[in-house]
């Protein structure tokens, strides 16, 4: 028979500990919030009353339905006043230690039948019911930030958790006007663990020198329409934070793609922890930082080779930009999307050669060989911008920027799914809710074409050397089928 959970205990008043307070409020739920001391518990009761005050100011809760939430919240001091919940869930820092002393006080104070939850985002949630004398009624029930506008809850269920707990776990979520996705105990659940990988090896390509800071960021966001830019987003999310999941998911992965990236140790131990400290990869807080680098100057020819070259020396010649073969231009423009400097190499003046990868309707890669010319690299630059778009500039290195980030990550994806950790479906559904992405990674890799990300995740590997760059087994099997969707699979 299913569970009914009418009252609620949550442990841990923080920013998210009093949002999930909430959200269980506004679905008429009663709550017990607990904190360590008085102040700690005025500080979740401000953070509880702040984000109701706003929703009134913005015309989405009445006044009256502010103090209905504030009143089915009972803040206390005491563990003790959580004898009657239903479910309880901590949410306090992520440390096992303080896991272990929370849980092992909580199966001694809830009734035999309440089903304990933790909001843990990477720790072992195995290991934090194996506190407990009732591991079967254990799970993770991972909210995100903010929880009361985040539609996305991480059920996680362990090998010890009884049959129809998780699924009453997501059913409560779904009652909350959450979208649960119900996975097993593997570290970082299915975002961390692909959005982590995803923010490292930006970091990485940042380190190899394949582009700037702020390129990287304007290509994932303007490019391949995330909505922000992977050190933006490290910085809001914290890099202690970002470095402390990476580690947890090396120690339980061992994929290199998962070690924490020098830079990203290198900013944490030097404090530079992003938005709350005022500075990580990029200034925070009425820092200033470096203006970009400026342009060249628009070259008075351009000679353009390769597929669509007629459609962009159109668009070129009405930007006022002059049409020369490859003997007399000023810069030559090849456009690829694989590495450029063998056409470099035919040309009896190389150093003119520029790469350009037309990304989206928005962001054109500038990819510079190593004898591209600066000049005609910053010339090229103002081609892009003449065009209309933001140009990217990169190494001339396989996949370039956004293919390099790109294809990886849904590699990752391919081979969650292919162990049978979570469906396509929930997958999809948990990127979208839980990053905003405008859409999951079968939903791009469909898009993008299985061939196409199967022969530059081989480009990336043959490239790069990196065991996760080779293209899951899944999904060269798939290509090899001609198949076009994963879940067409038999």
């Amino acid at each position: 028979m299913s569970r009914t959970f009418e009252t609620v205990g949550v442990v841990g008043l923080g920013t998210m500990g009093a949002g999930i307070a909430e959200v269980f409020a506004r679905a008429g739920l009663a709550v017990v919030g607990v904190e360590v001391d008085a102040q700690a518990l005025e500080r979740g009761r401000g953070h509880v009353l702040r984000s109701t005050d706003r929703a009134v100011s913005r015309g989405r809760l009445s006044e009256a339905g502010r103090d209905e939430i504030l009143g089915r919240i009972a803040f206390t001091g005491s563990l003790d006043d959580l004898r009657d919940a239903d479910l309880v869930i901590e949410a306090i820092p992520e440390v096992m230690e303080y896991k272990r002393a929370l849980f092992t006080d909580l199966d001694l104070v809830c009734k035999p039948e309440a089903v304990l939850a933790t909001n843990t985002s990477s720790l072992s949630v195995t290991a934090i019911a194996s506190f407990t004398a009732r591991p079967g009624q254990v799970v993770g029930m991972h909210f995100f930030n903010p929880a009361p506008v985040m539609r996305l809850v991480e059920v996680v269920r362990t090998v010890a958790t009884a049959g129809g707990v998780a699924e009453d776990v997501a059913e409560l979520a779904r009652r909350v006007g959450k979208t649960p996705v119900t996975v097993g105990d593997r570290a970082g659940f299915v975002v961390n663990r692909l959005l982590l990988g995803y923010l490292n090896h930006a970091a990485s390509l940042l380190e190899l020198g394949v582009a700037s800071r702020d390129d990287i960021d304007a290509a994932m966001r303007l490019g391949a329409g995330l909505p922000m830019g992977p050190f933006a987003l490290l910085d809001l999310i914290g890099l202690d934070v970002s470095h402390e999941v990476c580690e947890v998911l090396f120690e339980e992965s061992r994929d290199r793609v998962h070690a924490p990236a020098p830079i990203l140790r290198e900013l944490v131990t030097a404090g530079l922890l992003g938005r709350k400290s005022g500075r990580g990869f990029h200034a925070h807080e009425g820092a200033s930082e470096a203006e970009a680098a400026a342009g060249g100057t628009l070259p008075g020819s351009v000679c353009v080779i390769g597929e669509g070259a007629d459609r962009l020396v159109s668009e070129l010649s009405a930007a006022g930009v002059k049409a020369a073969d490859a003997q007399e231009a000023d810069v030559v423009l090849v456009l690829s999307s694989t590495p450029v400097v063998e056409h470099a190499a035919r040309l009896p003046r190389p150093e003119r050669l520029v790469g350009l990868h037309l990304v989206g309707e928005c962001v054109a890669e500038v990819v510079s060989t190593v004898l591209t010319s600066a000049e005609a690299a910053g010339a090229a630059g103002e081609v892009v911008r003449a065009l209309g778009r933001t140009p990217v500039a990169s190494a001339d290195r396989a996949g370039f920027v956004v293919n390099a980030l790109l294809y990886p990550y849904l590699n990752d994806a391919v081979r969650m799914y292919d162990s049978g950790y979570a469906s396509a479906p929930d997958i999809d559904a948990a990127m979208r809710l839980g990053c905003g992405y405008p859409a999951g990674p079968f939903e791009t890799l469909e898009a993008v074409g299985l061939a196409t990300v199967r022969d530059g995740l081989r480009a990336l590997y043959a490239e790069y050397r990196e065991p996760s760059f080779a293209p899951a087994p899944l999904l060269d099997r798939l290509v090899t089928a001609g198949v076009t969707r994963v879940e067409d699979r038999g």
